[in-house]
């Protein structure tokens, strides 16, 4: 059956308009921004059908073209739509961020670096440049590939740091395998990164572990730095 045969006050748009965004399922959002689903099956069928797929919405918004695309009723059009989306939200995080919201909303971070990091498949690891007043100046991926202390280079970090002229750094990287829970190797690194970061006078402020299926990992929260 199509939404617009369904009941006004069960319809997920007209949910949304009287009841507010937060009201509605994912599925539901989703379907708002489908508008329209496939012969025999409505928008939220199809919604939660791409929900399933992919595991949830985070490697929905994480997946390539080709991907995407090979859904039925999918295509470029669709995939060029989300992802607009997708970094309009990513935007607004970073804007927070730049106007000082890390110092009193970590939240803000996490939502972001979720945004950015938490569905990709292969490892990155990033460096959130902050200001004396702890507002971002850049965001920038630094290495990418599986992260030891060998494959991140500190000499490269320091130099990043100065270049931006940072008075301190978030630092995060993703855990593809959907754990987030840091490893000795992750420890030593933030460890090394943060002593060395020190004789530049740029503070560690943190360093997030990504994982999609959870919340980001705070090191300072752990007592880890």
């Amino acid at each position: 059956m199509a939404i617009s045969d369904w009941p006004e006050d069960e319809r997920p748009r007209e949910r949304l308009l009287t009841q507010g965004a937060a009201a509605l399922s994912d599925a539901e959002l989703l379907a708002i921004f489908l508008r329209v689903g496939s012969r025999g099956r409505s928008a939220v069928d199809l919604a939660r059908d791409l929900i399933a797929r992919f595991g949830g919405l985070t490697r929905l918004f994480a997946a390539g073209q080709a991907e995407f695309s090979a859904v039925p009723g999918m295509g470029p059009a669709k995939y060029a739509q989300l992802q607009a989306v997708v970094e309009l939200a990513r935007r607004a995080l970073a804007e927070d961020l730049k106007r000082g919201i890390a110092l009193v909303s970590p939240a803000a971070v996490r939502d972001y670096l979720r945004l950015r990091l938490a569905g990709l498949p292969h490892e990155v690891f990033v460096a959130l440049w902050l200001d004396a007043q702890n507002r971002l100046i850049a965001a920038e991926e630094l290495f990418r590939g599986t992260l030891t202390q060998t494959s991140v280079y500190p000499r490269e970090v320091v130099k990043q740091a100065l270049y931006h002229n940072a008075a301190a750094v978030v630092l995060a990287h993703n855990h593809p395998s959907g754990v987030a829970e840091p490893s000795r190797a992750d420890e030593l690194l933030t460890a090394e990164l943060k002593q060395v970061l020190a004789l530049v006078d740029v503070r560690v402020v943190d360093h997030f572990i990504v994982a999609a299926q959870s919340s980001p990992l705070s090191f300072a929260e752990r007592g880890l730095l």
